[in-house]
């Protein structure tokens, strides 16, 4: 028989769906080893939306592909670990994998053309899914193929479930990955950029069916997008990317009333603004100089320090570790609040 808690002693912490555990990715080059990411750690819970942002190389598609253990060859997760409710995905086999990719876990990738099949129509590459994890009938299979395309927002869905992947436009083309990833209610999506090729209507659209899904199962979200509109309408909490690390991560209502590191703050005052607007950090930090250090050629110190202008002498020596500065809040910033 369970024991009941003694009356005012605190319950556990409930369990993360997501443990991230010092993650390192690395792809070998001629020069050395690339590391795409190093020591990325996070916990993500049932029924919450984490928007991963940062520039392009800052690593977040990679992180997103890492969860799934699909980064492609010769890359491989060098360290760290990946579990979803308690599994850790790294000691799966290939059958046991594909068995939770889309039923449990499920990714929206970046790219659709590359990552659907050309030589099957869309209708099928959704209805293999629902008959692998929902043994389903081929017919059942179909007419809820159908009615996943329907809830994208795909017009006549019967006769593009038909068509094939080069048939449908690029907006076309990612709802229909949408559709596939949401089709069998996965307990984790994985979306990389989800939105960037549709118009803002259906975009809308896209967005509404995510959150009303992950109402209904309790889904939880991992949204990588590089539009911080976006990010700050889905994300319950925000994790910021560079040079492969993670540098902040906290709630979302605290992260754009006041992002603590340097990066976030160049960030956030980077997005255009209808009529010239700025944000309170815009004077502080403006636009963000220079460039992302290359992987192979990291600065010492923080990798942020060359186009920080706060970065000092220390901060070019010392890498500033990912600390709790506040409730739910971890930052790596020797000049958090400055």
């Amino acid at each position: 028989m369970a024991l009941e808690p003694v009356a005012g002693e605190a319950r556990p912490a409930a369990a993360p769906l997501l443990a991230v555990e010092e993650l390192a990715v690395v792809f070998p080059a001629r020069a050395g080893p690339l590391t795409a990411l190093d020591g990325v750690s996070y916990r993500l819970a049932r029924g919450r939306t984490l928007g991963i942002v940062g520039e392009s190389g800052s690593g977040k598609s990679v992180l997103a592909l890492a969860l799934l253990n699909l980064i492609p060859p010769p890359g491989r997760i060098l360290r760290g670990a990946v579990r979803l409710d308690g599994i850790e995905l790294a000691s799966l086999g290939d059958d046991e994998l594909a068995a939770l990719r889309g039923d449990r876990v499920a990714i929206v990738f970046q790219e659709p053309m590359t990552a659907l099949n050309p030589v099957f129509t869309i209708g099928e590459q959704i209805a293999e899914a629902l008959r692998l994890h929902r043994r389903m009938t081929h017919a059942e299979a179909r007419a809820e193929a159908i009615a996943a395309l329907a809830r994208v927002g795909i017009a006549a869905p019967g006769l593009r479930a038909r068509d094939y992947p080069h048939q449908l436009s690029g907006g076309m083309r990612q709802r229909a990955m949408i559709a596939m990833a949401l089709a069998c209610e996965p307990d984790l999506l994985v979306a990389d950029e989800p939105t960037t090729a549709l118009d803002v209507t259906i975009q809308a659209q896209i967005l509404e069916l995510m959150l009303e899904t992950q109402g209904r199962l309790g889904m939880a979200i991992q949204f990588v997008s590089h539009d911080m509109a976006v990010i700050s309408e889905v994300a319950d909490e925000v994790g910021v990317m560079y040079a492969g690390r993670l540098v902040e991560h906290a709630p979302a209502d605290a992260f754009f009333a006041e992002p603590l590191h340097p990066y976030s703050r160049a960030l956030i005052a980077s997005v255009p603004r209808i009529g010239g607007g700025t944000t309170r950090w815009a004077g502080r930090t403006g636009r963000i100089p220079g460039q992302m250090p290359s992987p192979m050629r990291l600065p010492p110190g923080c990798r942020f320090s060359d186009r920080c202008p706060l970065a000092d002498a220390a901060c070019r020596e010392v890498e500033p570790a990912l600390e709790q500065v506040a409730p739910g809040r971890r930052v790596a910033c020797f000049k958090v609040g400055r």
